[in-house]
């Protein structure tokens, strides 16, 4: 049940009598004195409402698209122990932060085992048609761990649904109606890639359960990553989007379906973000016929660019994916791609940022041969390889063994750091407060290589350190904890090694 406070709503109603005065003054005629009479029908400006040059006509697109719009209602089963449950019939919004942002509700339903209650948990989201036979497209975080969907159509039918497929990664899930009509609209699908910052858009959903809401805006900004997922290319938009709008559409002014609404920023108001429509349309087939995606990849960690590492490596700015850690065995491995290589493009599409490769090499399935430019030693080359199925995140990198310091610990100006031996490898001790390493590198640092060649001790980063360029920063392979990245740092005394070539 929904739950709307209304204003005053016990109040008493007040009404005024209002003496309206036409032609000039506020003396009432004669006609009116002597008796009741219908008020006259002021003409309307226009026989039909106008659409102003420059307006979009929101009316006419909203008539067309909405009924291809559906509430989403989903309905989980658990187990609460007795009399540790009261929020008498609310349940407090959760994961405000992040993209989980249905409406949820609690409901008493029978006794569970061991004196437990059953409770079921209701939610709510949106989605739309996008086929003549029932599939209907939402976010996955919509119904994770549902026992029963219900869709409801804009013109009140209700159906039950269940999950065909699911993407965690993209947060896209498909249903399909039970027993579908024969007669359902269909949404159609734009193009996100071709659509432009400042564009309106429309946003059609249920939130808070109200059910057929339609909100405008603009498209704020394209490529907004917000650290949802491995995919992150969100589309920012403020046209309103609230708990509830989870899964429903973002129009176009052609009608068509531009982005999924997916996320909101709960410190800001007017900023939302929706799934590019391109991203979904990649999986869409595979997710109805197998009800999973299979992706390829390299086999490779990447890391982002910043001045100082694109000039360690050579490129005149910030682009590309830098390669911290190459898969033993895997594709690039086996391409010959290193560690400190630049990958600039995959298939003749450049890769402006590091977290554009990641959604570039997803767009492939498992065995796929690609080209990748890259940047090896401030030379470009073409590797071609194929790439290898997808695994599930989380594989352990193995760890660093911290000892017991050694004898020697000796002082590295250039860099502002103190480097000393520890089981083998060289271990930073100490930084330098505002010296050139001091937010970038911290006491208990592996230093693996130096301008991507490999140190054997504290004595050898001392040493690969000096026979650099001063005016060039020292390219550093960093191991902390269980990762290892690259660190680009500037020298301190940039002219003392001037005269080296």
């Amino acid at each position: 049940m929904n739950h709307v406070k209304l204003i005053s709503r016990t109040a008493p109603v007040a009404l005024a009598a209002l003496a309206l005065g036409f032609g000039t003054g506020c003396q009432r005629s004669a006609q009116a004195a002597s008796g009741p009479e219908a008020p006259a029908v002021t003409p309307a400006p226009f026989a039909t409402p106008p659409v102003l040059a420059g307006t979009p006509d929101v009316a006419t697109l909203v008539a067309k698209v909405r009924p291809s719009v559906v509430n989403i209602t989903t309905v989980q089963q658990v187990k609460v122990p007795r009399g540790d449950f009261d929020f008498g019939g609310l349940f407090p919004f959760f994961n405000q932060g992040g993209r989980h942002h249905g409406v949820p509700g609690m409901m008493p339903n029978e006794g569970g085992e061991h004196g437990d209650q059953v409770m079921k948990q209701q939610a709510l989201g949106s989605g739309f048609i996008v086929d003549s036979v029932g599939h209907v497209v939402t976010n996955a975080h919509v119904i994770d761990d549902a026992d029963e969907v219900k869709v409801k159509l804009a013109d009140d039918r209700e159906y039950r649904a269940k999950v065909v497929g699911k993407d965690d990664r993209l947060d896209v899930a498909v249903l399909q109606l039970q027993n579908p009509p024969n007669d359902l609209p269909v949404a159609a699908l734009g193009v996100s890639e071709t659509t432009r910052v400042g564009e309106y858009v429309v946003a059609i959903g249920n939130p808070f359960g109200l059910g057929n809401t339609v909100t405008m805006g603009i498209v704020s900004a394209k490529g907004r990553s917000i650290g949802a997922g491995p995919y992150d290319d969100f589309i920012q938009t403020d046209a309103s989007i609230n708990p509830g709008n989870s899964g429903g559409p973002l129009f176009n002014l052609r009608g068509q379906v531009v982005g999924i609404d997916t996320a909101i920023n709960p410190q800001g108001k007017g900023i939302g973000f929706a799934i590019p429509i391109d991203a979904v349309r990649d999986v869409l087939p595979q997710l109805i016929s197998t009800g999973r995606v299979a992706r390829g990849r390299l086999g490779v960690v990447i890391q982002g660019m910043d001045d100082d590492l694109a000039k360690a490596v050579g490129l005149d700015h910030p682009h590309g994916a830098l390669v911290e850690d190459v898969e033993g065995g895997g594709p690039a491995d086996k391409a010959g791609i290193k560690t400190g290589d630049v990958i600039l493009a995959l298939d003749g599409q450049s890769v402006p940022r590091s977290e554009d490769l990641p959604r570039l090499v997803a767009r492939h399935a498992p065995g796929t041969h690609v080209s990748v430019r890259v940047l090896h030693d401030k030379h470009e080359r073409d590797v071609d390889l194929a790439l290898a199925a997808l695994k599930d995140e989380g594989d352990a990198n193995g760890g660093t063994t911290q000892g017991g310091r050694a004898a020697t610990s000796s002082d590295r100006g250039a860099l502002g750091i103190a480097v000393d031996d520890q089981n083998g490898h060289a271990v930073v001790v100490r930084v330098q407060p505002g010296g050139p390493a001091d937010g970038k590198l911290q006491p208990g640092d592996v230093i693996e290589e130096v301008n991507h060649q490999p140190v054997l001790g504290a004595a050898d980063v001392s040493s690969k350190v000096g026979a650099g360029l001063a005016s060039e920063p020292v390219l550093l392979r960093v191991k902390r904890g269980d990762q290892s990245r690259f660190i680009a740092i500037e020298r301190s005394g940039k002219g003392d090694n001037s005269d080296k070539k």
